[in-house]
């Protein structure tokens, strides 16, 4: 059985190529959960919006130009994050999710604070997210890291914008 307090951060498929069934599972469960907090729930990952099904079935492509952190416990995928490709001086991390099985040990922030290294050695001077008003356990550690809500980019109800500079 692996020990599941170490955890180790690595950027796929860099250093993890086996690692994309696990984040096809992540990026699952994320997609799911997301749309029933939205009260759309969907049976399956059929009944999500194209774009997402995209991420799940081939995330090589659709992160093409990102930088796909995850977190392995052994060989087990458990958290994973994407931080995009540099735009305008400043990248956005989205997708940020941990199994719920190895939640309260650290791997959001472990994950967070990874992206954030990367940003800063891709020479961006901010990173923003968005995060759905009602995950208040998320804004939280996002704002013990230092990012501040600001002015909206998107249009969507209920979506909080964040920043922080790198």
């Amino acid at each position: 059985m692996t020990d599941q307090r170490e955890v180790a951060i690595v950027r796929w498929p860099d250093q993890s190529p086996s690692a994309g069934e696990g984040l096809a599972g992540l990026l699952t469960a994320y997609h799911l959960r997301t749309e029933a907090e939205k009260s759309r729930a969907v049976a399956d990952v059929d009944g999500l919006p194209d774009r997402y099904q995209a991420e799940i079935s081939d995330p090589r492509t659709a992160f093409v130009d990102d930088a796909v952190l995850l977190a392995l416990s052994g060989d087990t995928a458990v958290g994973c994050l994407v931080v995009t490709a540099p735009a305008g001086g400043r990248s956005e991390i989205k997708r940020l999710w941990t199994d719920p099985a190895f939640r309260g040990r650290g791997i959001a922030s472990g994950l967070l604070g990874a992206a954030l290294a990367h940003a800063a050695e891709s020479g961006v001077s901010g990173v923003g997210l968005s995060v759905w008003s009602w995950r208040t356990g998320a804004i939280a550690l996002y704002e013990r890291l230092g990012f501040v809500i600001t002015e909206s980019w998107d249009e969507r109800d209920q979506l909080v914008c964040m920043q922080r500079a790198v």
